[in-house]
């Protein structure tokens, strides 16, 4: 049987752990204004080991629709655009030999009823709700099966004092 403390130290962990997801999620949007965390998901063959872009490159965000990467050994530019080719993030880089430029595009009609689309938010939004109900019957549940339980309701509503 499952006490108090430890129904809300799994619910807070759960609901925690969604509210993560969500934010990681809204950070990786591309809304037609330059971020870094486009690129987060992004690996590069550092060689032999997949290492992220920012581990080989400093990613920088000049005007609200350029990204800048400049690669500290000149050797990785290939290597950084094929991983951004690869990664179907849908930006195209272009270099001049010393570092990768990605232009982010204006949004597209399409592009804007997709990111309008609260389907996916709705299921992240749902995830703590459902926490919240489940720790509730857990509680309840804890409560009808303890022995040593007391109702305070139970002599007012039988008339007894």
């Amino acid at each position: 049987m499952a006490d108090t403390k430890t129904i809300m130290t799994d619910v807070e962990g759960r609901m925690q752990r969604a509210i993560d997801h969500l934010e990681e999620e809204l950070n990786n949007v591309r809304a037609g204004k330059a971020s870094p965390n486009v690129l987060n998901g992004v690996m590069v063959d550092y060689y032999g080991s997949m290492t992220p872009v920012s581990g080989v490159a400093s990613v920088t965000v000049p005007d609200a629709k350029t990204i800048l990467i400049q690669p500290w050994d000149k050797k990785m530019i290939k290597p950084i655009e094929k991983a951004i080719i690869d990664s179907n993030i849908g930006l195209t880089p272009s270099n001049n030999g010393e570092q990768i430029l990605l232009s982010i595009p204006p949004l597209t009609e399409e592009r804007r009823k997709l990111l309008s689309k609260p389907s996916r938010r709705r299921r992240r939004r749902e995830c703590p709700k459902t926490s919240r109900k489940t720790a509730k019957r857990r509680y309840r549940n804890c409560w009808r099966s303890s022995p040593k339980r007391s109702t305070p309701h139970s002599t007012a509503r039988s008339g007894r004092s």
